[in-house]
C-alpha cells in the first residue's frame, strides 16, 4: 500500500485546522476489521477523511478478537447503530472457519458478520465496479457499469441441507400456525442414499429486495432487470416474478416512465447472454445465490475484485452501510507481519468512506460534503490512470510474472525515490532562498536604523 501515501494529492493531505474541515451534521458508524484491510482502513480515515471532514465516528471494532470477546454483540450493536443513524461504513471483516477458529483461539465459529448486519438491516447488496480506462476489461464491450442486486435473504444460504444414507421417502410438512389443516408435500422417494434440501424466502423480504432494487435504479437513472428461473420454479421463483411486477405497477411505473427507463424480468440463462452483449448501464436484480456468483463474475470481467464497490441499502431508501467487496487479504498481512514491503489495493476501501459519506450529505444536505466524496472518488481513478498503481492493477495491464513484476516494482521504486530526492531538493531550495531573503531583510532593517 506505500504507493498510496507518496500520490495522495496535497489538496487531501496538508494540514487543515479543525474550522477549515468539511461540518457533518449528523454521525456515521464506523465498523473497524482485520488483518491488512483495518491496517489501510486506519490510514484512509487519518489521512483521507479526518483531515478533511469534521464527522463524529460511532466505533464499533469488529475485529475478530473483539467479536469474540464479546461474543458477537458488538456486531448487533453496530447494525442497531446504523439503523439509528442511517449511514454506516465497514472494514472488511473475517468469517472465521475451522482454521480461524484454532489460530485465534476463538469460543465459537461466529457466524458471518455481513449476514448478521443484513439479517438485521434486510435490504440489498448493491455491487458495482469503478472504472479505470487503462485496465483492460475480460469483456471489452463492457463501456459502462453495471450494477447488481443481491437480495442477501433466505434461499441457499438459510436451507437445511441433509445426506440419507438408505432407502426412504424425503417429505416437505407445513403446519399453520392458526392450528387450522396442514400440508405435505413428497420431494423424493430415496432408493439409496443421497441428499436433499429444504429452502425458504418471504413475501416481506422479497417485497423489501423489490423496493431497494426499484429505488436504487430511479436513483442512478437505469433500467432495472430481474432474472429468475420461473419455468422450473414456477412457485418459488414466480412467486418474486409477481411480487416484483405488483410493486412496480402500483408504486414505481409513473416515475420510471419519466425518466425513459424501464424494468423488465428475464430467465436468468438469458439474462446472462444479454449482459455479456451489453455496453452496461443497468441494475441488475438477483436472487440470493445467483447475485452471490454474478457479482464475482463482474468484478473478474472489469478487471479486478479490487475495484468494486458494495452498499447494502435497506427498503426505506434512507439507511445504508457501505464496504469494500473484496476479503481482508490475509496473505500481504501476513507478509506485513513478516515486516515485508506489500502492494496493497486500497481503492474499494476509499470508496467505502467516499459512498458512505456521499449518501450522508445527502441525507444532511450537505453539497460540500457530497462534492469532496465524489473527488476523492474522481481523485483514486485518475491516480491509477495516470499509471501509479498497486501489484494487482499493474497484473492486470502487464500480465506479469512475480519475476518480471518485482523487477518493474524496482525500477518504478527508483523512480519515485529520484523524484523524492528532487522535490526534496526543491524544498530545500525554498529554504535557502527563504533564509536569504530573511538575511536580506534583516540587514535592511539593520540598515535602516543606522540612518536613522
Amino acid at each position: 500500500m506505500h504507493w498510496v501515501r507518496d500520490q495522495i494529492p496535497k489538496e487531501f493531505t496538508k494540514p487543515s485546522n479543525a474550522d477549515k474541515r468539511i461540518k457533518v451534521a449528523q454521525p456515521v458508524v464506523e465498523m473497524d476489521g482485520d488483518e491488512m484491510t483495518r491496517i489501510i482502513w486506519e490510514f484512509i480515515k487519518e489521512k483521507l477523511i479526518l483531515s478533511n471532514v469534521d464527522v463524529e465516528l460511532k466505533y464499533y471494532d469488529l475485529g475478530l478478537p473483539y467479536r469474540d470477546q464479546t461474543d458477537d454483540q458488538v456486531t448487533i450493536d453496530s447494525a442497531l447503530a446504523t439503523k439509528k443513524y442511517s449511514v454506516a461504513v465497514k472494514c472488511a471483516t473475517i468469517t472465521p472457519d475451522e482454521a480461524r477458529v484454532e489460530e485465534f483461539g476463538l469460543k465459537k465459529m461466529w457466524k458471518s458478520p455481513n449476514g448478521t448486519i443484513r439479517n438485521i438491516l434486510g435490504g440489498t447488496v448493491f455491487r458495482e465496479p469503478i472504472i479505470c480506462k487503462n485496465i483492460p476489461r475480460l469483456v471489452p464491450g463492457w463501456t459502462q457499469p453495471i450494477t447488481i442486486g443481491r437480495h442477501a435473504f433466505g434461499d441457499q444460504y438459510r436451507a437445511t441441507d441433509f445426506v440419507v444414507t438408505q432407502p426412504g421417502k424425503f417429505k416437505i410438512i407445513f403446519s399453520p400456525a392458526d392450528g387450522s389443516a396442514g400440508k405435505e408435500w413428497e420431494v423424493y422417494d430415496f432408493p439409496a442414499g443421497g441428499c436433499g434440501m429444504g429452502m425458504y424466502n418471504t413475501d416481506e423480504s422479497i417485497s423489501g429486495f423489490a423496493h431497494s432494487c426499484f429505488q436504487y435504479a430511479i436513483g442512478k437513472k437505469w433500467p432495472l432487470y430481474m432474472s429468475t428461473k420461473n419455468t422450473i420454479l414456477k412457485a418459488y421463483d414466480g412467486r418474486f416474478k409477481d411480487i416484483f411486477q405488483d410493486i412496480f405497477e402500483k408504486n414505481y411505473k409513473p416515475q420510471f416512465d419519466k425518466l425513459k427507463i424501464w424494468y423488465e424480468h428475464r430467465l436468468i440463462d438469458d439474462m446472462v447472454a444479454q449482459v455479456l452483449k451489453s455496453s452496461g448501464a443497468f441494475v441488475w436484480a438477483c436472487k440470493n445465490y445467483d447475485g452471490d456468483v454474478q457479482s464475482d463474475i463482474l468484478a473478474q470481467g472489469f478487471g479486478s475484485l479490487g475495484l468494486m464497490t458494495s452498499v447494502l441499502v435497506c427498503p426505506d431508501g434512507k439507511t445504508i452501510e457501505a464496504e469494500a467487496a473484496h476479503g481482508t487479504v490475509t496473505r500481504h498481512y501476513r507478509e506485513h507481519q513478516k515486516g515485508r514491503p506489500t502492494s496493497t489495493n486500497p481503492i474499494a476501501s476509499i470508496f467505502a468512506w467516499t459512498k458512505g459519506l456521499e449518501h450522508r450529505g445527502k441525507l444532511d444536505g450537505n453539497p460540500d460534503l457530497i462534492k469532496f466524496s465524489q473527488t476523492l472518488e474522481r481523485v483514486c481513478v485518475e491516480t491509477v490512470e495516470s499509471g501509479t498503481m498497486t501489484k494487482d492493477l499493474a497484473g492486470c495491464i502487464h500480465g506479469l510474472s512475480k519475476a518480471l513484476f518485482e523487477s518493474v516494482l524496482q525500477k518504478h521504486e527508483q523512480e519515485r525515490e529520484r523524484e523524492r530526492e528532487r522535490a526534496g531538493e526543491r524544498e530545500r531550495e525554498r529554504e535557502r532562498e527563504a533564509e536569504l531573503l530573511s538575511i536580506f531583510w534583516q540587514n535592511t532593517k539593520r540598515e535602516k536604523k543606522r540612518e536613522d
